[in-house]
């Protein structure tokens, strides 16, 4: 067994008090952070890249029913040390909770996911004569991933430290931000075909299919519109001057790309959501 501490869950269904350890052997632990803002994001990709369990009672360990995989439900900033000592074999976590965990070395990242964003500051009192990092040389700095815990913002109005390192920025505590730090074996053929799910529910949630038909002698124009990933699927019809044409959009451009295919003579346009891809 390679996770530490008890583990709650059946030894023959997920329904009883205890799980024989032996119930993991040969399985991939994949870590998923148990609470958070990240959490219901991983709980959707999960869904997405079909990962089916059940976790009754919210327990920390589930066997996934239809892949030789086990969930562990960690803390977030437990996730890049579990990964990084091979307590578990894949986990989904924040970049710079790895940096901050010092695993940067020790683990693999293998996909951003594009959720949970943060950005890192350094934040001075806003009348302040401070302006830059440099002027900070030989300063105190109080950061709230080091000793000082609860309102790390309050340390400069107390004259505790000069500066702060701090996730965000406190405009009602006349802070000011001056820089950003940071910004947002076996089991190998397992861990690549987990993360080729992931992206491709990553990829359906960026991208819609656009379809419509247009005359041939204005099909050049509406292709250059809707290019695609790699090219677009273009069929004919039964009307020799018309064409159908099918391409992959991204999301956020969808109006505009309708709004262009009007103007060069494209007609019924139609998009469709994507459940999933493998792109």
């Amino acid at each position: 067994m390679r996770v530490p501490g008890k583990i709650t869950s059946p030894a023959n269904t997920e329904d009883t008090s205890t799980m024989d350890p032996s119930l993991l052997d040969g399985r991939l632990l994949f870590a998923i952070p148990k609470k958070g803002r990240l959490h219901e994001k991983c709980l959707e990709l999960l869904a997405g890249a079909d990962i089916q369990f059940n976790r009754p009672n919210r327990l920390d360990v589930c066997l996934v029913q239809n892949h030789p995989i086990a969930l562990v439900f960690l803390p977030a900033a437990d996730i890049p040390s579990f990964v990084g000592k091979g307590s578990v074999d894949l986990g989904i976590t924040g970049h710079d909770v790895i940096l901050e965990a010092g695993m940067e070395s020790l683990v693999t990242e293998t996909l951003r996911l594009g959720f949970g964003k943060c950005a890192l500051q350094v934040q001075v009192p806003e009348a302040g004569p401070l302006q830059s990092v440099e002027a900070l040389a030989g300063k105190r700095i109080v950061t709230s991933f080091e000793y000082v815990g609860g309102s790390v913002e309050a340390a400069c109005a107390l004259g505790l430290a000069d500066a702060i390192k701090s996730g965000e920025t406190m405009r009602a505590a006349g802070l000011r931000p001056i820089a950003t730090l940071l910004a947002h074996a076996h089991l190998g053929p397992l861990i690549e075909k987990i993360t080729a799910r992931i992206a491709g529910v990553i990829a359906a949630r960026k991208y819609i299919v656009c379809q419509y038909n247009v005359r041939r002698a204005q099909l050049s124009a509406a292709t250059a519109i809707t290019p695609g990933r790699r090219a677009p699927t273009i069929s004919p019809l039964e009307d020799s001057e018309w064409v159908a044409v099918s391409a992959m959009v991204e999301r956020f451009k969808t109006a505009d790309v309708m709004d262009q295919l009007v103007t060069v003579g494209a007609e019924d346009i139609l998009v469709f959501n994507l459940d999933n891809s493998r792109v």
